[in-house]
């Protein structure tokens, strides 16, 4: 289900301020609890129509220049041009079309000079246009995010640059790794997502003042040059009378993607927060409560939130997909889903980012639960440190393999509780190990500090 839904304007004053509320002043239904005011004012319809109104004035500008319409008219529409929301809805429900309503109440405020707006244009140049602008203004906001959010990382990630803890394979412990090795894992990959994001951002600003079909036959492509300047945009390759939809998917697929490293760091901190790990967890602030019929609760649901955002963000993109499929020049079968999506997936992207920066910002750590955690194996952890120095030794990897797994397999079936240095105890007792190996440098197998000698040269390759 769409965030989304399609509703009247509502007007509270003279002055085109407008209040939103549950049915708010974005032409859609906005789920509030999940919006930010910055990304849902690009998505308002005073600003779609604003943005229509630079368009249509600079273009007039342009035709001025050209000497197509008088230069005088240029300046009378940029001094008169104003529009009424409530008056271009009820306009449009006679015309059925949104561009025709919002030209003919342009028309009476600026007059006999109106004639001249939108001269050798379609809505499509307008509407794709518009869309570009919203687009490329919504990145620069989720751009601002993942700064936020790789500063934070960032902070933390040298926080705990030594902060020793398990690293896990299969959900099953591994071998050592650092709490800061594991977020800067994170950090290079919303890194990653940045210049992804850069790129979308670029691909996507593109600009459309073609006419029908796209073929200037009533228009000088000056036109489209100038106004593309004046909006910082580029002039579209071939716009066909519309601006080629693989450049929409490819930015929607670029906020999946995002999206996807959201919910990859929230399910990391969901597993940290569970009562058997309890290596980290979301801050538990004063008066919280976690559920309503057990007080002792505590609950990962700021990181749940954030999995189930992600997945509406991804929703996106196979209608966005299946919007490259248009008929010949041009259809409206991408106009409804992208009313839809375009808002639905940057306000919630938008969101979670601000969201994830506040949990990883607040994230309570605990180093010596992490450490208890990693001891619960009775030192199994070090096993591949073992196997390397039997095979140095002399043993061949078959061998060295089948001594190491089979000491090992006894401390799993060994009760929690007295594991500790069972393994290392196995490896001294078996005859086939101490043929290679001596109890000192056994010992020395089971030391930590191997696991981290190469840490800074990671993070040296990570914060370049």
């Amino acid at each position: 289900m769409y965030i989304c839904l399609f509703i009247q304007y509502k007007k509270i004053d003279q002055k085109k301020k407008y209040k939103l509320s549950k049915k708010n002043d974005l032409g859609f239904e906005m789920i509030e609890r999940y919006s930010r005011k910055e990304m849902v004012k690009i998505w308002s319809q005073e600003e779609k129509f604003n943005i229509w109104f630079q368009l249509e004035a600079h273009a007039c500008d342009a035709q001025a220049k050209l000497g197509v319409i008088p230069k005088k008219s240029a300046e009378i529409i940029w001094e008169k041009g104003k529009f009424d929301i409530n008056k271009i809805d009820e306009i449009e429900k006679t015309t059925k079309h949104d561009v025709i309503a919002f030209l003919t109440n342009l028309a009476e405020y600026i007059g006999e000079d109106a004639r001249f707006i939108h001269q050798g244009m379609t809505s499509s140049d307008i509407l794709d246009t518009t869309l570009s602008i919203q687009l490329r203004n919504a990145s620069d906001i989720l751009l601002n995010d993942i700064n936020q959010l790789l500063e934070t990382l960032k902070k933390r990630s040298f926080e705990h640059k030594h902060t020793i803890t398990i690293g896990r394979s299969h959900g099953i412990h591994a071998e050592p790794i650092t709490f800061g090795l594991k977020l800067a894992g994170y950090y290079a990959e919303f890194k990653r997502n940045k210049k992804r994001l850069i790129e979308a951002k670029k691909e996507i600003s593109t600009c459309a003042i073609s006419g029908a079909v796209g073929t200037f036959a009533h228009i000088d492509p000056f036109v489209e040059n100038y106004v593309s300047k004046k909006m910082d945009l580029v002039p579209e390759d071939v716009s066909t009378q519309i601006i080629p939809r693989d450049r929409h998917a490819m930015f929607f697929s670029t906020l999946a993607i995002i999206a996807s490293s959201v919910e990859r760091l929230a399910t990391e901190i969901r597993h940290m927060q569970r009562t058997e790990v309890r290596e980290a967890e979301e801050y538990f602030s004063q008066g919280q409560k976690g559920s309503s019929a057990m007080p002792h609760k505590r609950n990962p649901v700021l990181t749940e939130n954030l999995t189930g955002l992600a997945r509406l963000v991804r929703s996106s993109v196979i209608p966005a997909l299946e919007n490259v499929t248009l008929w010949h020049e041009r259809d409206i079968s991408h106009s409804s889903v992208e009313r839809m999506i375009a808002p639905d997936a940057t306000i919630t992207l938008d969101f979670a980012l601000h969201r994830l920066n506040n949990v990883i910002e607040n994230l309570l750590i605990y180093p010596d639960t992490m450490l208890t955690n990693l001891e619960k194996l009775g030192g199994l952890v070090h096993s591949q440190q073992v196997l390397l120095a039997l095979t140095q030794k002399g043993a061949s990897r078959e061998d060295a393999y089948e001594m190491v797994q089979e000491n090992a397999m006894k401390v799993w079936e060994t009760p929690e509780h007295k594991r500790k240095d069972v393994y290392k105890n196995l490896l001294k007792n078996d005859k086939k190990v101490i043929k290679y190996l001596s109890e000192k440098e056994i010992d020395e197998l089971f030391n930590l500090d191997q696991h981290f000698v190469h840490v800074n040269h990671i993070f040296d390759r990570v914060f370049d």
